[in-house]
């Protein structure tokens, strides 16, 4: 598994380990010993570390990426030499299976480095010679996610910034670790498939409405308001000066963040047979908010 110690891959290696998996894992960085865990110091751009990885495994499930960077060769590194890196060490021992996470921003290479980079790690993957799915997800909230907490600020302060109209699909974190996870174990139907997944919300969330769901899951009212993307683009370049390569907000964002439809594709979701959300996300958003604030996020 790369990406352990993101915020998909933690959640995906908790329940892998609740499942009684033997799992591999690459970290950057020191890690506590944990039952039938061995963590693989080393990177995307370290093959040696790859090879270990990947060494005698049944699966890969491939979560590492970058969803901000100060420029296109940073997406690119991190999401399509990083997913080549993988494919690479995988051919090499002759590892079969991979689950790939890319995004549902791959539908639209044209609208930002992010959504080019992953587009071009899915080229990567459907061009390797190996079993692969591929999974897009929407947008992921739950516990320890850092993408998300400032709408819940927003929120918990009474007033949301929202980009303009448009409809998203949302998916609960343990809900799309349970979909990686089963396709370690599903391979006849699911072999050279792309898969986008979300909360089982028909048509998605309109924008308003998915800000009043964080209002409610915070405990109070909101005012939203559609932010045009000019503002936007100003707001990007502000926290560049402010905080330069460590930018949340940048000009590549607000292009993804103003697309009218991130809506997932009803004919592009698993079977159900295979899989199906649990969460559902009223539920699971009060769930996050209590996490938020335990850990003095909110």
């Amino acid at each position: 598994m790369t990406g352990a110690t993101g915020f998909v891959g933690a959640e995906t290696l908790e329940q892998a380990l609740s499942d009684g998996l033997r799992i591999n894992a690459l970290t950057r960085r020191a890690q506590p010993p944990r039952a039938r865990l061995k963590w693989v110091h080393g990177s995307l751009e370290d093959s040696a570390a790859l090879d270990t990885l990947v060494r005698d495994a049944d699966a890969v499930i491939h979560i590492a990426g970058v969803v901000t960077a100060p420029d296109r060769e940073g997406f690119e590194a991190g999401n399509a030499r990083g997913t080549m890196a993988v494919v690479d060490a995988m051919r090499k021992r002759g590892i079969k299976r991979l689950i790939h996470v890319s995004s549902l921003a791959a539908r639209e290479p044209g609208l930002s480095d992010y959504g080019w980079s992953k587009e071009l790690a899915e080229k990567h993957v459907k061009a390797s010679g190996l079993d692969w799915t591929i999974v897009r997800p929407p947008a992921i909230y739950g516990p320890g996610d850092r993408e998300m907490l400032e709408l819940f600020r927003m929120a918990k302060r009474g007033v949301m910034l929202l980009p303009p109209g448009g409809r998203l699909s949302v998916i609960h974190v343990s809900d799309l670790s349970a979909l990686l996870l089963a396709l370690t174990q599903e391979r006849e139907n699911s072999l050279t498939r792309t898969y986008e997944v979300d909360d089982g919300t028909p048509g998605g969330w309109d924008h308003k409405e998915f800000g009043a769901a964080i209002g409610r899951a915070v405990g109070r009212p909101v005012r939203t308001f559609a932010t045009p993307q000019w503002l936007l683009n100003v707001a990007a370049r502000t926290d560049r000066m402010v905080r330069g390569r460590n930018a949340k907000l940048t000009p590549d964002r607000v292009d993804y963040f103003c697309h009218p439809d991130w809506v997932v594709a009803k004919r592009k979701q698993p079977p159900k047979r295979l899989w199906l959300p649990q969460v559902k996300t009223q539920d699971g958003l009060a769930a996050t908010a209590a996490a938020y604030r335990e850990k003095g996020w909110l």
